[in-house]
């Protein structure tokens, strides 16, 4: 709805319909998610039951658990999101989500499963890590969810207030830097929730550039691409190098 009153960039500026293969990937991403997150939510309380991982090592009390899961966690798929870029087996993947040529609320789970994969395992061994509890795992996944919703929307906001939000989270505008079409943008704004890991490490564009992007990836804009044979096959092109 917010889409359609107040739109960032025209909705036929890719000229190719892509709600129907992003919203089939978002359905495998959800299965294979639920599958996934449902076998570290298993692990997680015999492991908190065994006293392993760091904050079960120390008495912190449960809000700052959560709290403190909640920023590893978040640091953990910032990681994870730099190594995909850089990685050229995990980028083939990764790049199913990069190619969307018009970026909007459909493109937010378009993701292949092997990429799926890829964050599960280091969502895992950061979770097992740190001694997160349940409660803590499952309040991350919610607000990462919740929060890619906005972060790849196409809404428009007051120039002010998204400076302002990019201060600290990575939504309206700052993430739609990172789905340029130019490496040097590309390679940036890798946060998922919050934006202090990219400004920590270097990575960090303003959200300003976010708002005249050209989306999409050199070599991927024919239409078999993306249709949900095309997104599937993508990870077996060797032809083209890392982001």
């Amino acid at each position: 709805m917010f889409e359609a009153i107040v739109p960032l960039s025209a909705r036929d500026r890719s000229g190719r319909p892509h709600a129907l293969p992003n919203l089939v990937l978002t359905a495998l991403t959800f299965a294979t998610g639920l599958v996934l997150g449902g076998a570290i939510l298993v692990m997680l309380p015999g492991w908190q039951a065994a006293g392993l991982g760091l904050l079960n090592a120390y008495d912190v009390g449960p809000f700052w658990a959560i709290v403190i899961a909640v920023l590893g966690l978040d640091f953990a798929t910032y990681v994870c999101h730099v190594a995909m870029h850089k990685t050229p087996a995990w980028w083939r993947y990764h790049r199913v989500h990069h190619s969307d040529l018009a970026v909007d609320v459909t493109t937010t789970f378009r993701q292949h499963p092997g990429e799926t994969v890829i964050r599960y395992a280091f969502l895992g061994v950061a979770a097992l890590a740190l001694g997160a509890s349940p409660v803590a795992f499952a309040v991350y996944r919610t607000m990462s969810a919740l929060t890619a919703l906005p972060e790849h929307a196409n809404i428009r906001v007051p120039a002010w207030l998204d400076d302002i939000l990019s201060l600290l989270v990575t939504w309206p505008t700052f993430h739609k830097v990172h789905h340029s079409r130019a490496a040097e943008e590309t390679d940036t704004n890798y946060g998922n929730i919050l934006s202090i890991w990219d400004r920590l490490f270097f990575t960090y564009t303003p959200a300003a550039r976010g708002r005249e992007i050209v989306y999409g990836l050199d070599g991927f804009d024919d239409a078999c691409d993306h249709t949900v044979g095309g997104l599937l096959a993508m990870p077996r092109r060797r032809d083209v190098a890392p982001a």
